[in-house]
């Protein structure tokens, strides 16, 4: 079994920064993948990037140029830093993983509790 905690969510100003965390820990061996999705109210979970193989990430449309995220295998944890943020970003983050790589990432049920991020004046 994989836990994964999620920390660094809040309340930013539009054009602000954030950066969430997600550490795993238990059965680590067996994750592949990594991505972030959120859910913002009212609507479908949605992707917000991955990494599904080594050294290849990919972003929802809606935040590229803004958002990146990394991997630092070393302390089994993903990052997203999320910059220029905006009112539609406010959402629950929620961190995922697996052992499914590739265009099969979507797959993975390994989840986080979600950290709240509101974008707000």
């Amino acid at each position: 079994q994989v836990q994964m905690v999620e920390s660094g969510g809040g309340l930013v100003q539009p054009g602000g920064s954030l950066r969430l965390s997600c550490v795993a820990s238990g059965s680590i061996f067996s994750i592949n993948a990594m991505a972030w999705y959120r859910r913002a109210p009212g609507k479908q979970r949605e992707l917000v990037a991955a990494i599904p193989i080594r050294n290849s990430t990919t972003y929802a449309d809606s935040v590229k140029g803004r958002f990146t995220m990394s991997r630092d295998s070393a302390k089994n944890t993903v990052y997203l830093q999320m910059n220029s943020l905006k009112p539609e970003d406010t959402a629950v983050y929620y961190c995922n993983a697996g052992p499914h790589s590739g265009p099969a990432y979507y797959l993975n049920d390994y989840w986080g509790q979600g950290t709240q991020v509101t974008v707000s004046s």
